[in-house]
């Protein structure tokens, strides 16, 4: 711990830690007042010898003594405000937070009174209470409990696909796996920088935040893990940076150096991002919706209100049927053949199950009013012509029950400066062309090796691709 770490966020990585190393329970308390430094150690060295070797009592004594109790988030409570031409969703998810940890459920029961100033004095406005269950008198149990997997749109993600992690496989390859572990362990209190699929992960939570809103009791959220083959050492500074950034990511998968893929359909995957091209292809070949990620080559904002999803058409939505026309037999074929068979739907591509998780979530918002200020929007961004070939795709978005929010036939025409526009937190397409075009101008690209196209170019790791 340095003096720049926040305590209460500290604290809880240490359990973690402790939980994947194993630490017998005995030993929490001491090994916690050793890592500890300033304030919080001197909280530790007060306690008697008994207090000092219960983690339980250790833990209270250093948050009360830096003030982090019922009494500090009672007086961030009543100073929260916020402006007022911003929305207020934001403010009331963080009244919502600090209420959660003002009214500690500790003992059996909470409640609250909602009060307004008259006079210079609170008056109270209303009252509520809640008798807590066994289970929920833990402090821990306040925290917002994770959707259940059969329910919840699950949503893997490598740690080198969330993180920055090229200067740690730089390690791993020159210099071995000791020495790579040695490095994390050593670096566990730096954060990492945000890989490709950070901000696609944070609009996910997003969309969640808004769901929780209309739909307090709603299971179908996104649930995000974190699927790797770190070794579980490399742990902690996982779980750092994702508590400093926020995230809320509660299941890791680390596998120790072996290929985490044959965990996916246990862990009820819809959707696996990896920035290894190899896992991904055996994930594709065993139905899972996959796609290796890329970073941009340069920085471009994205929207922090609304998750943005760009699709290709042929071999990500839908099969590589079409496309083995164009690359077997050449476009006129191609046209001739899109052409009479317009009113048979095109056969289903490995993305086709995530367009369909996307969807159910924008009807909730519709069935709410939330149409217009819905925070997920999707589009089809696709090489085909409108005129000659487009009638086809979207009668079979139709015949899906399927709504694409935009749909961008480009006749051929580059993928990129569109991309530039509409500024998506992630672009899905199976041609490497379009990946490399999408990325030069800043665009966040996602490949899925899937169809004929593969033949013809291969996805392989680069200096925004590390394997891991």
């Amino acid at each position: 711990m340095t003096a720049d770490d926040d305590p209460e966020p500290y604290i809880e990585a240490f359990k973690c830690q402790a939980i994947v190393a194993g630490l017998d329970k005995r030993y929490w308390a001491t090994q916690l007042g050793a890592l500890v430094v300033g304030t919080a150690q001197a909280a530790y060295r007060s306690l008697n010898r008994d207090e000092a070797q219960d983690y339980g009592a250790v833990k209270t004594a250093i948050l009360y003594r830096l003030e982090l109790d019922s009494e500090h988030y009672w007086r961030l409570f009543r100073a929260k405000k916020g402006p007022e031409d911003r929305r207020p969703r934001g403010l009331l998810q963080q009244l919502r937070d600090l209420f959660g940890k003002w009214t500690d459920g500790s003992s059996v029961a909470l409640g609250a009174v909602l009060t307004q100033q008259d006079a210079g004095e609170d008056q109270p406005m209303a009252y509520a209470s809640q008798k807590l269950l066994p289970a929920e008198t833990r402090p821990a149990a306040r925290r917002r409990p994770q959707p259940k997997p059969q329910h919840a749109i699950t949503v893997a993600v490598s740690s080198r696909a969330l993180f920055d992690l090229v200067e740690e496989r730089r390690i791993y390859e020159e210099q071995g796996v000791e020495r790579y572990v040695r490095y994390q362990q050593d670096n566990e209190n730096v954060t990492l920088k945000p890989g490709p699929a950070f901000n696609f992960v944070k609009a996910l939570e997003h969309v969640n935040a808004r769901l929780r809103e209309l739909y307090p009791d709603d299971e179908e959220l996104f649930d995000i893990v974190l699927m790797t083959n770190n070794h579980a050492q490399v742990g902690v500074r996982l779980i750092n940076s994702i508590n400093h950034y926020g995230l809320t990511i509660e299941r890791f998968c680390m596998t120790g150096g072996k290929s985490p893929v044959g965990y996916l359909k246990a862990y009820l995957t819809n959707l696996y991002l990896s920035a290894d091209s190899e896992k991904v292809q055996e994930a594709i070949e065993a139905g899972i919706a996959s796609a290796t990620m890329f970073s941009a080559n340069k920085d471009v904002p994205f929207c922090d209100n609304q998750l943005r999803v760009a699709f290709d058409g042929d071999a990500v939505l839908f099969s590589d049927e079409s496309e083995k026309i164009v690359k077997e037999q050449g476009l006129d074929r191609f046209f001739e053949h899109e052409q009479l068979n317009e009113n048979k739907p095109l056969a289903q591509g490995p993305l086709k199950g995530f367009l369909e998780d996307l969807g159910k979530l924008q009807k909730k918002f519709y069935a709410k009013n939330e149409r217009l200020d819905c925070p997920i929007r999707t589009y089809l961004v696709t090489a085909r012509s409108a005129a000659s070939s487009g009638a086809r795709v979207l009668k079979t978005l139709r015949s899906w029950g399927l709504e694409i929010d935009e749909a961008l036939f480009l006749a051929g025409a580059p993928k990129g400066p569109v991309l530039v526009k509409i500024r998506p937190h992630i672009f899905f397409d199976d041609q490497m062309f379009h990946i490399e075009g999408a990325r030069q101008l800043g665009t966040i690209a996602a490949h899925v090796p899937y169809g004929i196209g593969q033949k013809y170019y291969k996805s392989k790791p680069n200096d925004g691709s590390v394997k891991k």
